[in-house]
């Protein structure tokens, strides 16, 4: 029993004295690095929201109304080749003006497509034929675009990061490098705010819709770590 617990203090000795000398930062110099590469990709998406709205002192006739002047909307976007349509934000209140009791009813629908100007002549239709409003309008790069413009960018952000750490290592006088610990990131594209232009009355009552789509910069980062090596001059 003796022999043994002599075994053991004498294993935790010698990782006592080991410890420090293990915990002791390496003498090799590393550099933390970073290099980006980006790409302005012309938006091939395009996305809009219209809503109905309705009110009546009677709340199932303004339900009513807004279900078939959306089922009409709906209808049409989707007989709209190459659109995508879904219905989205039913929403139902109540409130008081001037002592009158009403209804207020809203239905959003969602669009998306590639053919701007089919989108554009969509909208002015849902405007002046069906009493839609236009909620928003914005754009966007297909994920098909995406994939291929982040692959291209990321061989330059690659190689951008490889000169970058050469030109540290000579500049701290070492012949040589190697890569440590490298992460790649793409950050999310931030779409730009729409551009509508509003042209002149048509005799029809609702302004044409024209929309321009614009670009969206895409960035790929490669952050890492360069270990020097070599000889030091």
């Amino acid at each position: 029993m003796k022999r043994c617990l002599a075994f053991v203090f004498a294993l935790l000795s010698a990782a006592a004295i080991a410890a420090p000398f293990d915990s002791q930062p390496s003498s090799v110099p590393v550099l933390s690095l970073t290099a980006s590469a980006t790409m302005s990709v012309p938006n091939d998406r395009v996305f809009a929201q219209l809503r109905i709205e309705v009110e009546n002192t009677d709340a199932a006739r303004a339900a009513a109304e807004v279900n078939a002047k959306m089922a009409k909307a709906l209808a049409r976007a989707k007989g709209t080749s190459g659109i995508e349509a879904t219905t989205s934000g039913y929403s139902s209140y109540q409130y008081t003006d001037k002592l009158i009791t009403r209804w207020r009813v809203t239905q959003s629908l969602s669009l998306e497509g590639a053919d701007f100007a089919t989108m554009a002549s969509l909208l002015t239709r849902l405007q002046a034929d069906d009493g839609m409003v236009i909620s928003n309008v914005h754009f966007g790069v297909s994920p098909d675009a995406r994939r291929k413009a982040e692959d291209a960018l990321t061989q330059q952000a690659i190689k951008a990061w490889q000169l970058r750490a050469q030109n540290a290592a000579r500049s701290f006088g070492f012949d040589a490098w190697r890569a440590g610990r490298v992460t790649i990131e793409t950050g999310e594209p931030v779409r730009p705010q729409p551009m509508m232009r509003a042209q002149a009355m048509s005799a029809g009552g609702a302004p044409p819709v024209s929309i321009e789509g614009g670009n969206t910069d895409i960035t790929v980062s490669v952050n890492g770590e360069a270990v020097m090596e070599g000889v030091r001059r």
